[in-house]
């Protein structure tokens, strides 16, 4: 067992597996991929959308503000901008004949220079320009279309990725919580809870921030940095290459930040995993602190670990102070290098004032994708490396393993003639390779009879019951029930045949009578009340306010440790065990409430195969036999009386117990 505060992920990170790593969650992807790609059309038609904006605004300042002036058009001179109007209208025609000496007239059109429109009379104006005003009314009609257009399909994207990416979240902690389960003990002896808690929680719902607000944003940002490049190239290549002078050095500025940025997430999540243990470990040991009067010395060790996630905050925001001012640095530049050059072409006439505005416009859009990438870069490293963390949780295979060929649990002791009901045959066993805590360990229990387990302290009592629940394999030797070895039976057939009673009793946070009948939820009302009665529960039920619909609260800690000892004796009982198995179940009870459980494991024992660990040497001496354990290893078996006679290691510990 690891004592260091390690967990099983922190030696295996290090490398940016970000590829293989969204390769692994493709599968829980899949069954929503009609749905991504649905977004990813709305997404697309957002873009496309994006992109015609500055194009409108281009077309709306070219064609009616101020009319790009083709070299065609009669009369027109490269050092003069003038209006063109269209004799061809009625109306024109009559504004045109009130001013003859600012029109120079070139039938069907009409020149005067932008510089004269405003000495003409406002009416006049007005139905000079009334097509211009027709064409920039119907190009905000159009740009507002688009916005709402807009608004349903970013509405529509956000609406199909959160139903996404939520029954993703939903399909993934069901999976997550389901591998736990199935874990064995030994897992849960190595990794503290506050950190299976966070792969459940926090990391998940990373990953869900992942799904809603990267994978098909991913798409708008490539799509838009693909479409402004086209567009700049097409409306003026050399002014967009102008534009893209900058470019290498955003490339590697994002690059140097992409690094960085993956170290400081990583340390973060390590960082918040550590802390939430901590919490788990001090609630759980409150009293055990404030007993031995540990706050300061706890409150100091918990100081550091929050100042080291401070620190490590605090180096992720100082990247993105570097960044997040570099792209704007740049944007800002590039914007500069447009009017700078942009605006010389427009002074030239060899650029319209319509494609300097929208190459400004685009230019501001291009930055957006990269300005964004902090807090996009954020969500998926800290997506990543939680995704690291649940996938090696899921890689751990430290399992029970169901046998491959399932066999049944032989119901009764007695089938096919079998005359023993636990066997354990050359059983060795270790936590940790080569420190043997059971060695050579051979008995049989038979059917209906009671044997006791006894010994020292780290005798490897509890250890022998382990193995026979199967909360872990023997490393060599082999233990059968009914002849059959456990490796072969599925462990639900094996486990529902027992019933195991220990020292530290559990309780869910849930009515004493769901924690009764959670060995037996089809228990009938009639039967329950005989087990109520069987185990000396009346007395404590009469005193609940709702009587077995009580709710407790977690681990029943509102009842005392012989009462919640008494309620594991009655879910022991509704559940109607082949095999009783008590560990210590009377160790650490008062003299009373010893007599009452007593009595209820006596009525819970008859007429069942029973295991008892003990360690009250006095309450097992009507055992059929009893099995000394010392240093890992059988040292006497027999009766009471037997191993009395004999004055060996049973005697010596009786003799001791009777003297304290």
């Amino acid at each position: 067992m690891r004592i260091d505060y390690g967990y099983f992920e922190e030696d295996q990170l290090g490398k940016p597996y970000d590829v293989r790593l969204i390769r692994r969650l493709f599968p829980y992807v899949r069954p929503y991929g009609f749905l991504f790609l649905l977004s990813i059309g709305l997404v697309v038609a957002v873009t496309v959308l994006d992109l015609a904006l500055p194009y409108l605004t281009k077309v709306a300042i070219d064609r009616y503000i101020v009319q790009e002036i083709q070299d065609d058009k009669p009369g027109v001179s490269q050092q003069q901008r003038f209006y063109v109007a269209d004799l061809r209208i009625l109306k024109v025609e009559r504004v045109v004949s009130r001013y003859p000496s600012l029109f120079e007239v070139e039938r069907p059109y009409a020149l005067i220079l932008y510089g004269d429109l405003s000495k003409l009379g406002k009416a006049d104006l007005v139905e000079l320009r009334a097509t211009d005003y027709a064409g920039v009314a119907r190009i905000a009609a159009i740009f507002l279309g688009i916005v709402i257009c807009h608004f349903v399909f970013s509405f529509g994207h956000v609406i199909i990725m959160e139903y996404s990416g939520q029954s993703i979240m939903h399909d993934l902690r069901l999976r997550l919580f389901k591998h736990i389960q199935d874990l064995s003990a030994a897992f849960f002896t190595k990794n503290p809870v506050g950190r299976l808690v966070t792969r459940v929680t926090s990391d998940v719902q990373n990953l869900h921030e992942f799904f809603t607000s990267i994978v098909t944003v991913l798409f708008k940002d490539v799509f838009l940095v693909l479409g402004i490049t086209v567009v700049l190239l097409v409306m003026n290549w050399q002014l967009a290459l102008v534009c893209f002078l900058l470019l290498p050095f955003i490339f590697l500025a994002t690059a140097r930040f992409s690094r960085l940025a993956r170290d400081a997430f990583r340390e973060i999540r390590v960082k918040i995993a550590e802390i939430n243990s901590r919490l788990q470990e001090t609630i759980d040991g409150i009293r055990i602190i404030q007993l031995f009067l540990q706050e300061a010395r706890n409150y100091a060790r918990f100081r550091k670990l929050n100042h080291e996630n401070y620190l490590a905050g605090m180096r992720q925001i100082n990247i993105f102070a570097v960044f997040m001012p570099l792209i704007e640095l740049l944007s800002s530049v590039t914007t500069a290098l447009v009017i700078w050059y942009g605006g010389a072409r427009v002074l030239s006439d060899s650029l319209s004032l319509g494609t300097l505005v929208a190459f400004i416009y685009y230019m501001r859009m291009f930055f957006r994708p990269i300005r964004d990438i902090a807090e996009k870069y954020n969500i998926m490293q800290s997506a990543m490396a939680s995704a690291e963390r649940i996938f090696l949780l899921f890689d751990n295979q430290e399992r029970i393993r169901e046998p491959e060929t399932l066999m049944r649990m032989p119901r009764g002791a007695t089938v096919n003639g079998v005359g023993e009901t636990v066997s354990f045959d050359k059983v060795w066993f270790s936590y940790v390779a080569g420190d043997w805590v059971l060695e050579d360990i051979s008995f049989t229990v038979r059917n209906g009879e009671t044997v006791a387990i006894v010994g020292p302290t780290g005798a490897g009592k509890s250890t022998l019951i382990h193995l026979l629940e199967r909360f872990y394999d023997p490393s060599r030797g082999s233990i059968l029930v009914g002849r059959v070895d456990i490796r072969r039976v599925p462990k639900a057939s094996l486990r529902g045949s027992m019933a195991l009673i220990t020292q530290d009793v559990f309780l869910f946070a849930d009515t004493i009578r769901d924690n009764i009948t959670a060995g037996n939820p089809e228990l009938l009302p009639g039967r329950l009340k005989e087990i109520v009665a069987a185990c000396n529960l009346d007395r404590l039920i009469k005193s609940l306010p709702h009587g077995l619909d009580t709710v407790m609260t977690e681990g029943g800690r509102t009842l005392s440790s012989g009462e919640r000892q008494l309620v594991a004796f009655a879910r022991a009982l509704a559940r109607d065990p082949e095999i009783l198995i008590l560990d210590e179940a009377t160790s650490s009870v008062d003299t009373e409430t010893e007599r009452l459980i007593q009595e209820a494991t006596l009525r819970l024992m008859q007429d069942r195969t029973s295991i008892v660990v003990a360690h009250r040497l006095s309450t097992i001496r009507h055992a059929d036999r009893i099995i000394v354990l010392h240093g890992g290893r059988i040292r006497e078996t027999g009766s009471h009386d037997e191993l009395m006679a004999k004055q060996g290691l049973y005697y010596q510990l009786y003799q001791w117990q009777a003297v304290s």
